[in-house]
């Protein structure tokens, strides 16, 4: 049994079902991301592990405990908000000392905790301030504190980013990483970000419509997509998607001839599926290639994003609007012809179902 075991966890409003049969197992020291679109069911899966919420089937085990029906103060967890949730007449150190005291800890031990995580955080500084006078990422730092006094089995963030300007969350999202290679404690974190998930997750549970669409490493995840939604979720710009069938020999897409590696011709032809399908090429796996070029895929660059180190450059082909994101600047102009190649071993293949096939 690992660190956090959800099995089989159901969630139903009235007529409405909002988780639909969660299976997960977290293990000892992992880093775990909860990631989806807004109303996919993972901040309510979060307060079902946390206790504010039960589920209406289904268990939730803390290591060898069932605490499906616990409350959260008998769970040894901590918890992250989004509000940061400080008390506003109390100062920091006070703040962060507040859960350990409500527990009967004694005040030497309690002033201990603070100055541990106060130099963790690098907010021993600001220990007498109270939170009106904190900036946000200020005010994060604190409500990470009040969580790490607790020294707890299982820390839970519920989008703790999410109030904090880009350059903010970069720092914090590093902090928050530096923090769990030094504590090592299991963490369940929730997202919408793409970006968070795939640089601080161990694993990451894609969510969609109450189910996991995908469980798997940062790198299972962005490689092999295992549904339509995965590739098209994770990953930024999105894939370039298109309907494709089948031809002697492989696929086409509007009499479009579309690359495939051996190994794939031959996933192919094993697989049930005989129409419906969508091939998916990611933006950072194409090239732009001069027009006429062999075997390349004919278009007009339509629009140029240059971000510095590299471009976006979208391309109106036969296919439809195509993005690709290539390194340094772009010589030709919008309006130009150019071509877009790419290798068939870039490429991901899904059936009428939205399941991978290769």
């Amino acid at each position: 049994m690992g660190a956090l075991s959800i099995r089989q966890v159901r969630k139903t409003f009235g007529p409405v079902e909002i988780l639909k049969g969660i299976d997960i197992e977290v293990e000892a020291g992992e880093f775990l991301i909860l990631v989806g679109a807004s109303g996919c069911g993972k901040s309510t899966l979060l307060s079902m592990i946390a206790g504010l919420d039960v589920p209406t089937h289904g268990s939730i085990h803390i290591g060898e405990r069932d605490v499906t029906h616990l409350p959260p103060r008998e769970r040894d967890i901590a918890m992250v908000f989004q509000s940061y949730a400080l008390y506003p007449n109390m100062t920091v150190a006070q703040n962060i000392a507040f859960g350990l005291e409500m527990r009967g800890v004694p005040r030497a031990e309690r002033a201990s905790a603070v100055d541990r995580v106060a130099q963790m955080l690098q907010i021993s500084h600001l220990l007498d301030r109270k939170p009106g006078q904190l900036s946000g990422g200020q005010r994060q730092r604190v409500a990470m504190g009040r969580a790490l006094a607790r020294d707890p089995k299982l820390f839970l963030f519920d989008e703790p980013l999410s109030n904090l300007d880009a350059k903010l969350r970069v720092e914090m999202r590093a902090e928050i990483k530096r923090l769990h290679q030094r504590t090592r404690t299991t963490t369940v974190y929730v997202t919408h970000d793409q970006v968070e998930a795939m640089t601080l997750g161990d694993r990451i549970a894609v969510m969609k419509d109450g189910r996991v669409e995908q469980l798997g490493t940062p790198d299972d995840i962005y490689s092999r997509p295992a549904t339509r939604f995965v590739a098209e979720f994770i990953g930024s710009p999105a894939m370039n998607l298109v309907a494709a069938q089948r031809q002697p020999g492989g696929l086409a897409a509007s009499g479009v001839p579309l690359a495939l590696t051996p190994a794939q011709h031959g996933q192919l032809a094993a697989s049930q599926v005989e129409a419906g399908f969508t091939y998916g090429v990611r933006p950072e796996d194409l090239a732009l290639v001069a027009p006429g070029t062999a075997g390349a895929l004919p278009g007009q660059l339509a629009m140029l994003e240059p971000t510095g180190p590299e471009t976006y450059a979208v391309v109106d082909t036969p296919l439809g609007t195509w993005t690709a994101r290539v390194p340094g600047k772009v010589a030709q102009g919008v309006g130009e012809p150019v071509a877009l190649s790419w290798s068939p071993g870039g490429c991901h293949l899904f059936g009428a179902d939205d399941r991978r096939v290769a």
